[in-house]
């Protein structure tokens, strides 16, 4: 399949999913499960800034839109794709990046994905709910929203890359 198309694909199932489904879920201590930023992790590893901060910005702006929350996904989204190159960096295997299509879990492995998309993964969260508290008194509440909707999401999203991204051929 042709990638741009793979990856509008992956752009609109996740926006939908996202505003649809779990937006509505009301679980309880705070708990949001938000997949969409599993979309940024998953975009190709040779994609440049502009074009990515652009999706990211498109992305989070059509979330917005439908769930009337006035720039939060838009930011917590630029933010995690503005801070990616650096993470990705830090965690870059010793080949580097070069042969590698995407930061999906099949081709880059767990422990590599536990760390560079759960690290973004708990940017994303913690930023979005400081933005939505805007209270330093609640500074708690945010670290509670926050340590319970990362794992959460986190399991979501691996659930989603088991059923819906296909692993790699073998060589």
């Amino acid at each position: 399949m042709n990638e741009v198309i793979k990856h509008s694909i992956r752009f609109l199932v996740l926006v939908i999913v996202q505003t649809m489904v779990l937006n509505h879920l009301e679980i309880g201590l705070g708990i949001q499960f938000m997949v969409y930023p599993l979309f940024i992790v998953l975009l190709p590893f040779e994609m440049g800034i502009i074009y990515m901060l652009l999706t990211a910005f498109v992305m989070g702006l059509a979330i917005d839109s439908i769930s009337n929350t006035y720039g939060l996904h838009t930011s917590s989204l630029l933010l995690i794709t503005y801070l990616r190159p650096v993470i990705f960096n830090m965690f870059s295997p010793r080949e580097g990046y070069d042969k590698l299509k995407e930061g999906n879990i099949y081709e880059m492995g767990s422990r590599w994905f536990l760390y560079v998309f759960g690290l973004l993964l708990t940017i994303h969260h913690l930023w979005f709910f400081t933005l939505e508290i805007f209270r330093i008194d609640d500074l708690l509440f945010v670290l509670q929203k926050t340590l319970f909707s990362v794992p959460l999401s986190f399991l979501l999203c691996l659930l989603i890359q088991a059923t819906f991204v296909s692993k790699p051929k073998e060589r």
